[in-house]
């Protein structure tokens, strides 16, 4: 059995070779659109599922591992901006307060499946425009859901986190180990 991750994410890679030594990763193509009936918790989990089954389908045998993350304020959910000046908007509205993330994890293998939502609290720094304008030079906002990458020069714009740093970045890998030996 191989174990298959199913994002494009180097983040994702990066944490999974943390606790699984060798997989392949196949990114999934589907449709990210947030629709407006969806909760952020319901939206998270939904894409997580959806990157997994798509993948799954194509490796039946094998362990497919999908994850998705967002932002959420007001609960509105943030995706990954599509301009600069979106992402500024972005990061204007997280300035000073406390935002939510949420990455869900969902495994898949033959008939068995497991999933998992993780949240963690984020609370920013009041930022100037000169802030965030200087973030956004580094362009590491790019396809950053909520304009942001908290483990490279966004780290400079939080003031503090409450849960799984880890989630916060793209992959829940404690929850994740603890999932795995249901999987063999």
């Amino acid at each position: 059995m191989k174990v298959i991750l199913a994002s494009q994410s180097p983040r994702r890679r990066e944490l999974l070779s943390r606790i699984i030594a060798d997989f392949d990763v196949v990114p999934a193509d589907i449709n990210e659109e947030v629709k407006s009936y969806f909760t952020p918790m319901d939206y998270v989990l939904t894409m997580a599922a959806q990157k997994a089954a798509y993948i799954a389908k194509q490796y039946p045998d094998d362990l497919v591992i999908g994850s998705d993350t967002i932002v959420t304020i007001d609960n509105e959910i943030l995706g990954k901006p599509t301009s600069r000046e979106r992402a500024f908007q972005m990061l204007r509205q997280l300035s000073g307060r406390t935002h939510k993330v949420y990455t869900s994890v969902v495994l898949m293998k033959d008939d068995q499946e497991s999933s998992a939502t993780v949240p963690a609290s984020v609370e920013f720094y009041d930022l100037t425009d000169e802030e965030i304008n200087r973030y956004l030079d580094t362009n590491e906002y790019v396809d950053k859901a909520g304009a942001y990458g908290i483990q490279e020069q966004g780290a400079l714009l939080v003031k503090s986190i409450q849960g799984d740093y880890y989630a916060i970045m793209g992959l829940p890998i404690a929850t994740l180990y603890r999932m795995l030996p249901d999987f063999d």
